[in-house]
């Protein structure tokens, strides 16, 4: 455990890219099995553990400290694991801690009554900096700047091997991954793993620069299609199996049943995930009350049935056809869908268009009209790469819709910007209150965050734990995507991406938008 806590700490206090990836090369070249296993599953979230839960840590620690004490300390701090690392009054003999593999079976098998006991022993025999770690590994709430597909670059260069290799049977291992080590070590072959069972990495679009890109590109090279308003899903399609996928490899076939269990045929595809009736996408406020779901409700299922818009195709039956060119796909893909007509399924219409003002006309009359996203552009000789490749596929987004808000709360953030009130909740007036519409925790600058954390904490008017609440007098250009109905939100409005636009320091809160404005851009979503 201790060198685990090591790298997380190094992890932490590094900013520099290149030295993380060398330390997690480092660490995964020497440290042996299963301990590097269960670290890798750890830093990119495939760990878990069911009863070990924030609440479960707090509550351990308020066994041996004031609660007044607790809440200003993490109110001081912003992240638990640091506040629970300083705060802990024992101090035993310290010794070392078990192991990370006899750490997880430990978590794992304990009693939930026991945790606790458990967990203060363990915090009691370590150093600082791995009680910081016990909590990190206990919460998954790592925040240090570490990513899946860093620490999959980390075993790319401590093997030698492909990162892409790495990506194809990433999803398809176990933890504590001693099949991959071995191969990655040389002693033994690739991972077989079965493509109908599996997710694959998803190809990914870049954002297009008007200005730089379009006058680089040829319109004839490339084919249009609408960016559609849903999530990003993988379909596999087995011998009598379906799995469905969201963008990042969970599984999310339980939470939309309608689909896995109304397709048929062998492929993997892309697509879009949407609800509504007869392949008409309602908005994605319906979808979001189907996201996050373990298992679908019967309402949800007649009042929002899911369908997929396909617009690739990967496996044409169990042939891997990514390689081809993308106008060699579609064709496969029109094909498949021809010889296995489904109703779940259809496939995102190609716009034509005459040139690249052609497309930015269609592009803005859909957005209006339609609430289109935008317009996605792919070359026509692409094959399908996993990952964020310059130049193949691109997302041409409509312009942001923009509204002034007023800043009504203020929370701490995390990692870095423990320290600052880095998280707003802005609203917009109805009548003489303000009723929130939105938050955001970006869009500005590290200056602007030193100026907004300074004018937070001389306008609080009360604080409720991490959470300040401000006078009304700060007014937020706030960017978004969409606006749509909410029965969560006291105003009745939620913001879809919203995100700080400019900081207002001249525009009087009087000023700010209404809940009426809102109306029209509820309207046109």
């Amino acid at each position: 455990m201790k060198r685990f806590a090591q790298l997380l700490e190094l992890l932490a206090l590094t900013p520099s890219r290149n030295r993380k990836l060398a330390a997690l090369t480092q660490y995964f070249r020497e440290t042996p099995d299963p301990d590097r296993g269960y670290a890798l599953a750890v830093l990119t979230g495939a760990l878990t553990f069911r009863n070990v839960k924030p609440a479960l840590l707090r509550e351990t620690v308020l066994r041996e400290v004031d609660e007044t004490l607790f809440a200003m300390s993490y109110d001081y701090v912003g992240d638990l694991g640091e506040t629970i690392a300083l705060i802990w009054p024992h101090h035993g003999e310290t010794g070392d801690l078990p192991s990370l593999t006899d750490l997880i079976e430990l978590f794992n098998t304990t009693s939930k009554s026991d945790l606790p006991k458990l967990i203060a022993a363990l915090l009691t025999r370590a150093e600082i900096n791995e009680r910081w770690a016990l909590v990190k590994l206990a919460t998954g709430a790592l925040r240090i700047g570490v990513s899946a597909r860093l620490a999959k670059t980390a075993l790319a260069e401590m093997s030698g091997k492909d990162l892409q290799e790495i990506e194809e049977v990433w999803h398809g291992l176990r933890v504590p991954y001693l099949d991959l080590f071995a191969w990655l070590d040389g002693k033994a072959e690739r991972p077989d793993i079965d493509h109908a069972a599996r997710f694959h990495p998803l190809m990914l679009s870049n954002p297009i620069n008007e200005e730089k890109d379009l006058g680089k590109l040829d319109p004839k090279d490339f084919s249009a299609e609408w960016k559609w308003d849903g999530i990003r899903v993988q379909l596999v399609l087995g011998e009598g199996t379906a799995s469905l996928f969201s963008r990042t490899g969970d599984d999310i076939a339980n939470a939309f049943p309608d689909i896995v269990e109304n397709v048929h045929g062998q492929a993997v595809l892309d697509g879009e995930l949407l609800v509504g009736k007869n392949f008409e996408a309602a908005s994605f406020n319906d979808l979001q009350q189907r996201l996050n779901k373990k298992v679908a409700s019967t309402k949800h299922l007649k009042d929002s049935p899911a369908f997929i818009r396909v617009y690739d195709m990967l496996f044409d039956g169990r042939e891997d056809i990514r390689t081809l060119p993308w106008t060699e796909r579609r064709k496969r893909l029109e094909a498949w869908l021809a010889a296995n007509p489904q109703t779940r399924l259809d496939i995102s219409p190609i716009l034509p268009f005459g040139g690249w003002e052609d497309l930015a006309q269609q592009r803005r009359e859909g957005a209006e009209s339609h609430g289109h996203e935008g317009v996605m552009l792919k070359l026509r000789t692409s094959p399908y790469v996993p990952g964020r490749l310059k130049g193949y596929w691109f997302k041409w987004k409509r312009d942001p819709n923009v509204v002034d808000a007023v800043l009504m709360y203020a929370q701490r953030g995390h990692g870095k910007r423990s320290s600052f009130y880095s998280d707003y909740t802005f609203g917009v007036w109805k009548g003489n209150e303000i009723v929130p519409i939105g938050k955001a925790y970006f869009g500005f600058t590290d200056e602007e965050l030193k100026m907004l954390d300074k004018w937070i904490r001389a306008n609080t008017i009360q604080a409720f734990g991490p959470v300040r609440e401000v006078k009304k007098e700060l007014v937020f250009e706030v960017a978004f995507d969409s606006a749509q109905e909410s029965a969560r939100h006291k105003s009745g409005v939620a913001l879809r991406f919203p995100r700080i636009n400019r900081i207002r320091w001249d525009k009087p809160a009087s000023e700010a938008g209404t809940l009426e404005d809102m109306a029209v851009f509820v309207a046109a979503s």
